[in-house]
């Protein structure tokens, strides 16, 4: 759908961009090569990621990403490098002068899961090695593309999280740093880390802190508690519920209303990012403390660790 202006042009005779663009085709032939010019501008590499799904939608200028792990929905290396070559190619084909972009939505394709957050079974094999270059630097690449994304890419857009499922661990961090959360009533949060004798490195401290204040926050941390979509709206964390099955329309009519005061929403975000006085360093001090402590975990606390991997596989195979 995406490359279907491409098709066209070579169905006519393989024109490039600028013979395209000649045409006369009225208003509404107008409108549909600035469509197709916009599509031919988005870089190929975009949509053609591993792991993520990746569609634009000229209506409201909004990119939706979908999550589409291979195994276990989590944050992998695999997944982590489609992110990283995500934002690199947002920020080169979209903004000024370019693809224009005003919404950035991201979601999963794992039924029933958004993202259970950090790959268990690679931290395990870690800390087994005793590899704490190893911890340092898979926390450090969550750490940046956690960052970019509350700077938005340098974009005046603003992100949105849709939640069709389970966010815990990782994948509750990674929503903390969307400007909104869209969720269906059947989503649920959680920080499950202090079962297993560790705590969330990536982003979990500094962004509920800033949130929530650092009591609530801690409250959450600690908890070792299954959140529902309503406590984290009445919380303030998520902005709109759905029904479920209808998180896609509701984040849909979530951007519609937001169309209308984009920018002083944009600009109201880039407000409170300001008095959050949130560096990258102050993330990267944290996960770096996460891998100390990852270090001190006991035997017994990886098989804790294990057992929560494969109840994970467990519930994803049977969604």
């Amino acid at each position: 759908m995406d490359r279907m202006g491409a098709e066209m042009a070579r169905e006519h005779g393989g024109m490039d961009r600028t013979e395209s663009s000649a045409f006369a085709l009225g208003d509404d032939g107008a409108d549909l090569m600035v469509e197709s010019a916009r599509r031919l501008a988005i870089p190929e590499e975009l949509l053609a990621l591993r792991e993520l799904d990746v569609h634009y939608e000229d209506e409201f200028q909004t990119l939706w990403t979908y999550m589409r792990p291979e195994g276990r929905p989590s944050f992998t290396p695999a997944m982590l490098a489609d992110f990283e070559a995500w934002q690199d190619l947002i920020g080169r084909g979209f903004g000024d002068g370019k693809v224009p972009l005003r919404y950035l939505v991201l979601g999963s394709r794992a039924p029933g899961v958004f993202c259970f957050g950090g790959d268990l079974k690679l931290f395990k094999q870690l800390i087994e090695s005793r590899d704490r270059d190893g911890l340092v630097h898979y926390g450090h690449r969550c750490c940046a593309i956690l960052h970019r994304n509350i700077q938005t890419l340098g974009i005046p857009m603003l992100t949105i999280g849709l939640v069709e499922g389970a966010a815990l661990g990782g994948g509750f961090e990674a929503l903390l740093s969307f400007d909104y959360i869209v969720a269906e009533r059947g989503a649920t949060f959680g920080l499950p880390e202090i079962m297993f004798g560790l705590f969330p490195g990536m982003g979990a401290h500094a962004l509920l802190s800033r949130k929530l204040g650092s009591a609530m926050a801690e409250r959450l941390i600690t908890s070792n508690r299954t959140y529902t979509a309503e406590e984290m709206y009445d919380l303030g964390l998520v902005h709109q519920l759905a029904e479920n099955g209808d998180g896609l329309e509701a984040c849909r009519d979530f951007i519609r209303k937001a169309e209308r005061r984009h920018a002083g929403l944009v600009n109201a975000r880039k407000a409170m990012k300001i008095s959050w006085n949130l560096e990258l360093d102050e993330l990267n001090r944290i996960t770096e403390l996460w891998a100390d402590a990852a270090l001190q975990l006991r035997e017994q606390d990886l098989k804790v660790m294990s057992r929560l991997v494969s109840a994970q596989v467990k519930l994803a195979d049977a969604a």
